[in-house]
């Protein structure tokens, strides 16, 4: 019993901490609130857009006169960044929250870390798809912890991540390999993990996108996706990581643009605008009682039907708390003012929802301190190196090993590279000609067929071990990922006629097109860092670790994956 007691006092201190802060940010929230107009308060529930990008000029927009312009007369409640420089984001962010008379909530849709949006000075972290194929879990704790710390540094408080949605349509053309995956306890799993790590450095984590945007063909940016699923199945699927995460202390959740007739079947209602789903399913059935953002108002998925303002009244009626990037804010609270004056809603429910932002802006950024801009660029690229480099040792996955073990490839053997997608060398063939002084070929997708044969016979004749990479194609499934036929009929030629590797550098989901190769690896991203790895496997300095998060075809099923670390001495067991 005296070994217990310590274990006791440190859990009854931490309930009363946390029951102490519970008071104060309601104290806090509750003061505040008072202090609002009623047209403050339908304003604190809106997340504006800070900036965006010309990839025509290939230069970031920054709307921070207009954003001003917008705090100054209504109080908004939040702003969501996208593309700029970190220096200029946090300038503009510091100004703003200087000027403002409630702390805005600085929000990001970062899942891959804020690299994602700010690509020009900042390093991007593997998508979740390939953080799906890594065992260990204590990897996405810490890859979540980094992204939150990233966050922090950059003055934002929530980022809208994890996807905790199940890819179990392969040709889903926007979640794909955004996702941990098929297995519904694995996205799960790790997106709690995700959240933890996030949350620890005390950034709010964002489930999306409920009631879960996995098994649709259309992108919810461009129209609305159907799901045409019973309740029962989507409880036992969809639901499942959602269930979890929300028990776990998720934030909050992303309400996504999907119609889905068994949640509600009224014409082109999407559930994010739909009362039974957010009020009826999210609230009432699951009990959850955190924050609740929409996913993007100006996406077609919702604003097709519904333009002009009219989603965002909508989306406050179903129950939402936070409407995401609304639209024209002039036109919305005009709206949403005459929907309250048509009791449609009520000025109770509008206090409710700004109450909930409000406890959510103490607990996550009450305290807001000006962001330092010294060596901000460098700070949010600390630690990225090593975790791009940590989950690539991990997650990379030997699917088949030939009958001739590559694994280590000696330099002894005549080694031909082919480099499919490619017009000139990146890091994978610099080495292949440093560690095998390997003969390159390249082969793009716009080369036709003309070359296939005479390419074939040479590498035939003259190489004993032949390494493909499969490079630079698309991440969506549409045209088949923008591989060429040409490019596939030369691949399965190579496979077939001689002794090959195939490296699939990109979305696991293109080895359906490989299937019966004698040796194949899933590679899932193609930077350098995953490059390097793949060469280091290669030359047999690690082993391969990862398991296959997706069906590809019947021969490659989720959880496929070869340890090589049997075939490190060069010869099989």
């Amino acid at each position: 019993m005296k070994l217990k007691a310590p274990l006791f006092l440190v859990l009854l201190f931490s309930i009363s901490a946390a029951k102490a802060q519970q008071a104060k940010a309601e104290a806090w929230a509750d003061s505040v609130l008072n202090s609002l107009t009623e047209e403050q308060r339908i304003a604190q529930l809106m997340v504006v857009r800070l900036s965006a990008y010309d990839f025509k000029t290939k230069t970031p927009i920054y709307y921070d006169s207009l954003v001003a312009a917008q705090v100054k007369k209504y109080n908004i409640g939040g702003v969501c960044l996208f593309q700029g420089n970190p220096v200029q984001l946090a300038t503009i962010i510091n100004a703003l929250q200087a000027a403002a008379q409630t702390p805005i909530m600085t929000c990001i849709d970062a899942e891959w870390g804020v690299g994602m949006r700010l690509f020009d000075s900042v390093q991007a972290l593997p998508r979740q798809m390939m953080l799906g194929a890594v065992s260990d879990s204590t990897i996405i704790y810490r890859y979540g912890k980094l992204v939150g710390e990233q966050c922090r540094r950059l003055g934002i408080q929530v980022n809208y991540a994890p996807v905790v949605d199940v890819n179990n349509n392969p040709n889903n053309p926007v979640i794909n390999d955004r996702s941990f995956g098929e297995d519904k306890y694995k996205v799960a799993s790790y997106g709690i993990q995700y959240m933890r790590g996030m949350q620890d450095a005390g950034v709010m984590a964002c489930a999306k996108h409920f009631p879960g945007h996995g098994d649709v063909a259309v992108d919810s940016h461009y129209d609305l996706p159907v799901i045409n699923k019973n309740m029962v199945q989507l409880d036992s699927l969809e639901l499942y990581p959602f269930k979890a995460i929300f028990a776990a202390g998720v934030g909050s959740a992303m309400i996504a643009h999907l119609y889905i007739p068994a949640i509600d079947n009224t014409a082109n209602r999407a559930t994010s605008i739909s009362k039974n789903n957010v009020t009826g399913l999210l609230r009432n059935s699951l009990g959850y009682q955190g924050l609740t953002f929409t996913d993007a108002l100006e996406m077609q998925g919702v604003k097709k039907f519904f333009p002009d303002g009219e989603a965002a009244v909508q989306s406050l009626i179903a129950g939402n708390d936070m409407l995401c990037l609304p639209g024209d804010v002039d036109v919305v609270i005009k709206k949403i003012k005459e929907a309250i004056r048509r009791k449609q809603l009520s000025q109770e429910e509008i206090d409710q929802r700004c109450r909930r932002v409000l406890m959510a802006k103490y607990m996550y950024g009450n305290a807001v301190l000006p962001v330092s801009t010294a060596n901000i660029t460098a700070d949010l690229n600390k630690g990225i190196s090593d975790m791009k480099k940590l989950v690539a040792e991990n997650a990379i996955t030997v699917l088949s090993q030939p009958e001739q073990s590559f694994f280590p490839l000696h330099a002894d053997s005549t080694v031909a590279y082919v480099a499919i997608g490619l017009s000139s060398d990146n890091t994978f063939a610099q080495r292949m000609r440093k560690d095998y002084n390997a003969a390159v070929f390249y082969f793009n997708y716009k080369q036709d067929e003309t070359r296939v044969l005479s390419t074939v016979a040479l590498i035939k004749k003259k190489f004993k071990k032949v390494v493909i990479g499969i490079h630079g194609y698309s991440r969506t499934p549409a045209n088949n990922f923008g591989i060429s036929p040409a490019a596939i009929d030369l691949i399965k030629k190579l496979q077939s006629e001689t002794n090959s590797l195939t490296l699939v550098f990109g979305n696991p989901y293109a080895l359906k097109n490989f299937c019966d190769a004698k040796g194949i690896i899933a590679c899932y991203e193609d930077d350098s860092t995953v490059q390097e790895t793949a060469a280091d496997l290669l030359q047999g300095k690690i082993s391969a670790k990862g398991r296959l998060p997706v069906t590809v075809c019947s021969n490659y099923p989720f959880g496929s994956g070869v340890d090589t670390g049997f075939f490190l001495s060069g010869t099989n067991p």
